[in-house]
């Protein structure tokens, strides 16, 4: 049995929590870190990389097929946490990003163009796996893809579905080769409807709040869609309307 983990000064607590705060050591160790048993949970199922689980006594875990697993105290369990109340369980998963394909196959996918808030980021991939978006294609300039909180928003749609990080040359290539339109979600001169476009096969950028989606990313779309709204509100979250924008394209299919 591995030995019970009760100090803070352990080496394997301060890997962790270098796994929390930075995105370079991440890339560096090539893993990361999630939290809370519904993660591990979603994790196992899916068959994801998982390496190694520091969890506090009494805490149900499922089978971990050669995990590395250690019992460790409540004051290192709230130290290694990146939570502010811990649940119990942190673990580690090998970082396996998919290479970005040579061909797209027709049907919805969403593009994140400076989405740079983590928790708006998850929300948006926790949607498009809801909604049967086939992948998310992440600009430079978003959020971290595996930063605790962009991890603990997207409720495991990381081990479930697909996303890249890419430039948006290499997205619009791959768009065009596979003749799916690319639109915007932003006001224009051609805007429509977003009800009145087809959607079944199509991508969809979303822009961050605070400038929308940038001048070059407009470039590159066929044209821009709106949802319809009252005129009291000026705009939606990010996150907000890409569920309403993902929610029509599952409707028309």
């Amino acid at each position: 049995m591995a030995e019970r983990i009760t100090s803070r000064a352990n080496p394997l607590c301060a890997h962790f929590r270098k796994l929390a705060s930075s995105r370079a050591y991440r890339q560096e160790a090539g893993e990361f870190l999630c939290d809370s048993p519904k993660l591990l949970r979603e994790a196992c199922l899916w068959g994801a990389p998982v390496r190694t689980v520091l969890h506090t006594p009494g805490v149900p875990l499922p089978d971990l097929n050669g995990a590395d697993v250690r019992e460790v105290s409540e004051s290192v369990m709230a130290a290694v946490s990146p939570m502010e109340t811990p649940q119990g369980v942190v673990f580690t998963c090998a970082m396996t990003p998919p290479p970005l394909p040579t061909r797209l196959e027709p049907g919805r996918y969403l593009v994140l163009d400076g989405i740079q808030d983590p928790g708006n980021a998850g929300t948006i991939l926790r949607t498009a796996d809801a909604f049967d978006c086939r992948a998310v294609f992440l600009l430079p300039g978003c959020a971290d893809l595996y930063s605790p909180k962009t991890l603990r928003s997207a409720m495991g749609a990381h081990f479930r579905s697909a996303q890249w990080s890419c430039t948006l040359e290499d997205a619009a290539a791959l768009f065009r080769a596979a003749g799916v339109p690319l639109y915007a979600a932003a006001l224009g001169p051609d805007t429509a409807d977003v009800r009145r476009v087809d959607l079944t096969s199509a991508a969809l950028v979303i822009g961050s709040e605070g400038r929308g989606v940038s001048p070059q990313a407009l470039a590159a779309c066929q044209g821009t869609v709106q949802i319809p709204m009252s005129g009291r509100c000026e705009s939606l979250n990010a996150a907000v309307a890409a569920a309403v924008l993902l929610w029509e394209g599952w409707r028309q299919t």
